[in-house]
């Protein structure tokens, strides 16, 4: 949520912070603003309710000129969206300018202090605080800028990421972090500041990640970073492997469309060099290195929220049946309040696309002082999560732009396949020529993903039929219950549908009393040992004039009959069904979205990352 890009160098800023506001776009959004110092050394603000575009058409026939200067995305948290609570926001003075990600949670107790002092406030935010608070003690303590920023957030609580600017220090930009993403692009004498990576990859490869607590002072062409403490921290340059292309729309109407039909290559990409089943191994090269702890755990704990916390359920029926060792799945945003029992004997696996989900890395972090061994999977390389869990794999599916996660979640549940895989290879669980079937259809699924999404325009069609519906049931058992909550938070993130998932079993304890002829229900029938189970319900549903769209598996005769709408799916053994099943759901959604008329990309309220509460 929220996007900050921040430029100093030789180009004029306004191209750049523009370009780059539109690459975060896809992070959620209700009002965009640009900041520039001109050369009289004066700040030219700018801020508008609603998109990029609409700021863009207000500077458009504007004199902005000007080689330093700071753009903001905002997602409301303290204050309604319009234009005067949008970032940037400026001191009393006039003389600093300042955006932040976060949330500052003792604003009111800084701002009840600061009007006591004479500070007059113009917005609802907290971020108007924290400037006026850097502007006293800039002015109070006669403090250069790095350092009034610095004493400023020795007084904060909450999560920010801020990048400040002063009219009377020229050709400087300072910036911090705790809790929310930071990275900072480096081009000779060309610094861009983001919340990730995608507004940076046009100009360079180059990147310094901000850890917690640190400050970033980027002056007279050089950047030193400092602890708050004002301890000298070694820069640590590293290179991003991100192609320009892989966040560019391709020819696609919308990102989620492109990033459906780019999962062959990205279900392929997360298993290369990690499993060979004419060798007979497979190999997640941080497991491997930990993986006497995964198998002498007591117990494995699957983090995540959304959809990595639907991904992490069909993890633990993949580990617990095939390696034998006990899972349980937590939502980030529940274990740390509910005193958990983590003992050294634990283990902690945190899921997350963005590796900067706020929930789950404060899960993962209290897990880890808890004595747990820790493990991230997440798909950001030098995300928050992958630097501060003990070891973690990427699933490598390139940026994920649409904020409904579709590629990253048949990534994460490509991973703990070769998890729960390789565990149980070790564990003695599985017979070695079970694990090579296994292995086998595994390195067989990318392919017959690519034959589902040939499904597209049947697809399309049962859509039609079921555009103006204002409910959804969705139901599966074993490993396709979680595929069930996955298919519905679809619809209801990007169709604005109700829609609910629920186990079939569940059905008859409540659910089934929604059920008439204006119920569509959505049901996973993929399931070779529950088919009879499956077929029952498909037969309850059917009774009381539910209208039944059902995912198959090629061949079945039985529930096809007496479905309103079939989907066939490749046949694949049940542990890797969720793989194939979604992709259908994936596409439902998507279509019944855009003949709704909604923004696929950017739904309405919803961030792509999530990194405050």
């Amino acid at each position: 949520m929220c996007g900050i890009v921040a430029y100093l160098g030789s180009k004029e800023a306004l191209p750049v912070l523009i370009k780059g506001l539109k690459r975060l776009e896809y992070r959620g959004y209700d009002s965009a603003g640009i900041v520039i110092q001109n050369n009289h050394r004066r700040l030219n603000v700018f801020k508008r309710k609603g998109k990029v575009s609409d700021l863009e058409a207000m500077v458009r026939d504007k004199d902005i000129s000007g080689h330093m200067g700071i753009g903001h995305t905002r997602w409301a948290t303290h204050g309604k969206p319009n234009d005067i609570n949008a970032h940037p926001h400026t001191s009393s003075n006039h003389r600093l300018a300042l955006v932040h990600n976060g949330i500052i949670e003792n604003y009111a107790a800084l701002k009840k202090a600061l009007e006591k002092r004479g500070h007059k406030f113009e917005s609802e935010t907290d971020t108007e605080v924290l400037v006026h608070l850097i502007e006293e003690l800039q002015q109070s303590e006669q403090l250069s800028l790095a350092e009034a920023v610095r004493m400023a957030l020795t007084k904060v609580v909450g999560a920010y990421a801020i990048v400040v600017m002063d009219t009377q220090e020229p050709d400087t930009l300072v910036a911090a972090r705790k809790s929310s993403p930071l990275v900072i692009g480096i081009d000779n004498d060309e610094f861009i500041i983001a919340s990730d990576a995608t507004p940076i990859v046009e100009y360079t490869n180059k990147v310094v990640y901000l850890d917690d607590d640190q400050l970033a002072i980027i002056q007279s062409g050089e950047l030193q970073l400092l602890s708050i403490e004002n301890e000298v921290v070694p820069l640590d340059i590293r290179e991003i492997d991100m192609e320009l292309e892989r966040i560019e729309k391709g020819g696609y109407d919308f990102f989620m469309k492109k990033e459906i039909h780019e999962q062959p290559t990205t279900v392929r990409d997360s298993m290369s060099g990690r499993i060979n089943a004419a060798e007979g191994w497979a190999k997640l090269g941080g497991l491997e290195e930990h993986i006497n702890r995964f198998l002498q755990a007591k117990r494995i704990t699957l983090i995540g929220c959304g959809t990595s916390w639907h991904s992490a359920l069909i993890g633990e029926y993949l580990i617990e049946q095939l390696a034998r060792i006990p899972v349980e799945v937590e939502y980030g945003s529940e274990f740390r309040y509910r005193n958990p029992v983590i003992t050294g004997d634990d283990v902690a696996v945190a899921i997350s696309q963005s590796g900067e989900t706020a929930d789950t890395m404060a899960a993962i972090k209290l897990a880890k002082q808890m004595g747990a061994f820790t493990y991230g999977i997440v798909n950001v390389v030098g995300s928050s999560i992958a630097r501060i869990t003990d070891a973690g794999s990427y699933i490598h599916a390139g940026p994920e732009i649409g904020v409904a996660s579709t590629k990253a979640f048949t990534g994460q549940v490509s991973i703990l396949a070769i998890m729960a895989l390789q565990l149980a290879e070790r564990n003695g669980s599985i017979s070695k020529t079970r694990f090579r079937t296994l292995l086998a259809e595994l390195e067989n699924i990318p392919a017959k993903i690519q034959q589902m999404l040939e499904v597209d325009a049947s697809i399309a069609y049962i859509a039609n039929e079921f555009r103006n519906a204002t409910n959804f049931l969705y139901l599966g058992r074993g490993v396709n219950f979680p595929v069930a909550l996955e298919g519905a938070l679809k619809l209801k993130e990007i169709s604005y549908i109700h829609a609910e998932g629920y186990p079939a079993a569940e059905m008859k304890h409540g659910p089934i009393a929604l059920i008439d002829e204006n119920m569509p229900v959505v049901l996973i029938a993929t399931n070779n040992k529950a088919y009879e189970k499956v077929l029952s319900n498909v037969q309850e549903v059917k009774a009381r004039g539910g209208r039944i769209i059902a995912v198959v598996t090629e061949g079945e005769t039985q529930i096809t009959k007496l479905a309103n709408y079939a989907i066939n799916v490749p046949r694949t053994d049940d542990f890797f069904a969720p793989l194939l099943s979604v992709i259908p759901l994936q596409l439902l959604s998507y279509h019944i979205a855009v003949l709704r008329g909604c923004n696929v990309d950017q739904p309405r309220n919803l961030a792509k990352s999530v990194t405050v509460e």
